[in-house]
């Protein structure tokens, strides 16, 4: 693999099919009945890979499937026309399931553990990457890992992409982006829940978000750091410059995809040699048109040229 040019290779350890659909009102015991059901492919990476390729960029993802939602999720992505390469599990891939309840807006987000991956199903994903052919320009981890899969697999991924000159982007949580950090990687992308949880500070306030942030790239675990706070903006941070940016005022359909769609366009700039500044506007145009789309949908190019524009990106002291 060499760097600067070539794919962005998104890796999803926990892919799923997610089925939104939306009913009246979601009250206990009752049986719910519900409108029809939309079915999209899930899970972090691919919706990264997804956004790349919708924006014109050249992205591949790599995923373990199994069963016949593994099939389904397979079949959607070549439909798709996503370059993507499906490694077999034993164990059925998960669906996931939201609903939004008609009466108050509100959507219930029913996120399903995922299968049991063997050591040899998981090693294969890291082989998967390692043996990648072609050039890769970002390799980016994005979501959960599923269970039996160790903890310190994105951390075991940082150091193979660093031997390689890789570039890492990683948007996870709890041990496994901890032990991640702990290896070092090119950008993280925590929202401000998973960075509380990572410090075990309360982080109520501008300045500790900064400081917890900045903090990150002190410490050599990673070199950029995009900190998402949802109406509050996002913040992000090198260690020779920091920004923010407001979040735009659009009307929320989903905030399902908001994250993956700001990774995506952040590394689809990135890759397309703008400079981080002008990145991170994608990226905020991108999460806000996210919120534009219903269900578990991404965000839409139009969408994205409509709303960059109106980013408006703060340079902060350093």
């Amino acid at each position: 693999m060499s760097s600067l040019a070539g794919t962005v290779l998104c890796l999803t350890m926990n892919p799923s099919v997610d089925v939104s659909t939306h009913a009246d009102r979601v009250v206990p015991a009752d049986k719910l009945r519900c409108g029809p059901a939309r079915r999209d492919a899930g899970g972090g990476g691919l919706n990264v890979a997804s956004v790349v390729h919708r924006m014109g960029g050249h992205s591949s993802a790599l995923y373990p499937a199994g069963g016949a939602a593994g099939q389904w999720l397979t079949q959607h992505l070549v439909q798709a026309g996503l370059p993507a390469r499906a490694l077999p599990i034993a164990q059925d891939t998960r669906e996931n399931f939201t609903v939004q309840a008609l009466d108050t807006g509100a959507e219930y987000r029913f996120v399903l553990p995922g299968p049991t991956l063997a050591e040899a199903e998981w090693q294969a994903c890291l082989d998967g990457i390692d043996g990648w052919s072609g050039a890769v320009s970002f390799v980016v981890a994005s979501g959960s890992l599923p269970p039996g899969v160790p903890a310190d697999f994105y951390a075991r991924l940082a150091g193979m992409a660093r031997q390689r000159g890789v570039r890492l982007v990683l948007d996870s949580s709890g041990p496994a982006l901890a032990a991640a950090l702990q290896a070092g990687v090119f950008l993280a992308k925590p929202n401000l829940r998973e960075l509380r949880e990572l410090t075990g500070l309360p982080l109520d306030n501008a300045v500790a978000w900064r400081a917890a942030a900045q903090a990150l790239i002190d410490r050599g675990q990673a070199e950029v750091v995009a900190l998402t706070m949802g109406d509050r903006g996002a913040l992000l941070l090198t260690r020779d410059g920091a920004w923010q940016a407001e979040a735009l005022p659009v009307e929320v359909a989903s905030s399902v995809g908001a994250g993956d769609s700001f990774v995506g366009a952040l590394v689809w700039s990135l890759q397309q040699g703008h400079p981080l500044p002008e990145a991170f506007s994608w990226a905020m145009a991108a999460g806000s048109a996210a919120l534009l789309t219903p269900g578990t949908g991404l965000c839409l190019p139009q969408d994205v040229q409509r709303l960059q524009p109106l980013v408006q990106v703060q340079v902060l002291a350093v």
